[in-house]
């Protein structure tokens, strides 16, 4: 017992203590940063981008999208495009994703989440989540995994994944949603009681990323059913995820 003690001791307090102000490494690609005047419509960034996610005239980036590869920074020879280290990257609206050269950090937090006072007043305290890999690399479901580790602790703030959809509040969805997925996906939502939350967790998610043109993917499902949170990364950052949450269901 002494031994263990002295072990926490030792270790002091492991997790990060403010979520919501967490410093990120400056060798994060997060948030774009864009300069027309730079820009002399040379395409190779077109031309390299795997997802589409450019577009020039007025140069813009999606970063529903974006795989943050940073491809199209290291071919640009003007520095027209370039990426922050700001990491909150959630949005309720999908073409708030799209970043032009205007879209500062300040001005995308302004916009990002429009704060409903249902959702503060049903999910505020607690949000359960069940999670849905349709079709994922991993990649993002990996990172899901890490927000209840003892450096994020998601738990402390009363959000969890939970192991079946009908003890969740919501459905958190990964992957570019293939057509083996689609069924299960569907009856996943349909499990899960009113009233529910439908997040979007990645490019693939959010636009099929790397896959949006293959035709094993059905993606009827975000046809039919209402978007809560989009929350841009591949993969995205448990920081990102976690002040996503937060910022829809707290309103901070």
């Amino acid at each position: 017992m002494f031994d263990t003690l002295k072990s926490r001791i030792y270790q002091g307090n492991q997790f990060i203590k403010d979520i919501k102000n967490a410093p990120m490494r400056e060798q994060f690609r997060g948030l774009p940063k864009l300069c027309n005047a730079n820009c002399n419509n040379c395409k190779d960034c077109l031309n390299v981008c795997p997802t589409g996610a450019l577009k020039l005239n007025p140069l813009s980036i999606d970063m529903g999208k974006c795989t943050f590869c940073g491809a199209c920074k290291n071919v640009c020879k003007t520095g027209a495009i370039d990426f922050t280290n700001f990491y909150k990257l959630s949005t309720t609206k999908r073409e708030n994703l799209i970043v032009t050269e205007d879209m500062t950090q300040e001005e995308f937090s302004k916009i990002a989440i429009e704060v409903r006072k249902e959702i503060k007043r049903v999910f505020g305290k607690s949000l359960k989540l069940r999670q849905v890999s349709a079709a994922g690399c991993n990649g993002c479901e990996m990172e899901l995994n890490a927000c209840s580790n003892v450096n994020f602790d998601m738990g402390r703030f009363g959000i969890d994944f939970v192991a079946s959809p009908r003890h969740a509040d919501g459905l958190v969805i990964t992957g570019p949603i293939s057509k083996n997925m689609a069924y299960a996906l569907e009856d996943c939502y349909k499990s899960t009681p009113d009233p529910k939350i439908v997040v979007l967790c990645g490019a693939c998610a959010i636009s099929g990323g790397v896959f949006q043109q293959s035709s094993e993917l059905n993606r009827e499902f975000l046809e039919k059913y209402p978007i809560d949170l989009y929350i841009a990364g591949c993969p995205v950052h448990p920081l990102t995820f976690i002040n996503g949450i937060l910022g829809f269901i707290q309103g901070k």
